[in-house]
């Protein structure tokens, strides 16, 4: 008796790679589109020189490279060839994400503390 693993036949295999490029391809779209609306409402209202513009930025960057990453892991898990290979490939994932939210947490952490610092200086330069 041979055990051959699980295979996916080639037409599933296809018809999930499509769906996965037009899934990629339309929140590309949405998300250029939310990006756009941010930017016009952050020059409109002069926010774009603020912390907190700078920290909408920071949030669609990375958006968009969570939204990289989790494609990225679709396409290979759509091509693996067995189930170890995919929970590799999920486990790769997870340490990957994880140290990219430590990182991104850290880097909203230093926007917050200097906006904090720059608030009453700016209250106090107002009043002048």
């Amino acid at each position: 008796m041979t055990n051959k693993g699980f295979e996916i036949p080639n037409e599933m295999r296809e018809t999930a790679e499509k769906g996965l490029q037009q899934a990629k391809t339309a929140l590309g779209n949405l998300l250029g589109t939310a990006r756009k609306l941010a930017e016009t409402v952050q020059s409109s209202t002069e926010t774009a020189q603020t912390k907190a513009g700078t920290a909408v930025t920071k949030g669609f960057d990375y958006t968009e490279q969570h939204l990289a990453a989790t494609f990225d892991l679709a396409e290979k898990l759509v091509k693996s060839r067995n189930l170890k290979e995919a929970m590799d490939l999920q486990g790769e994932y997870m340490r990957n994400q994880i140290a990219a939210l430590q990182t991104q947490a850290k880097e909203f952490t230093t926007l917050t503390e200097d906006a904090a610092k720059a608030g009453p200086d700016k209250a106090g330069s107002d009043k002048a």
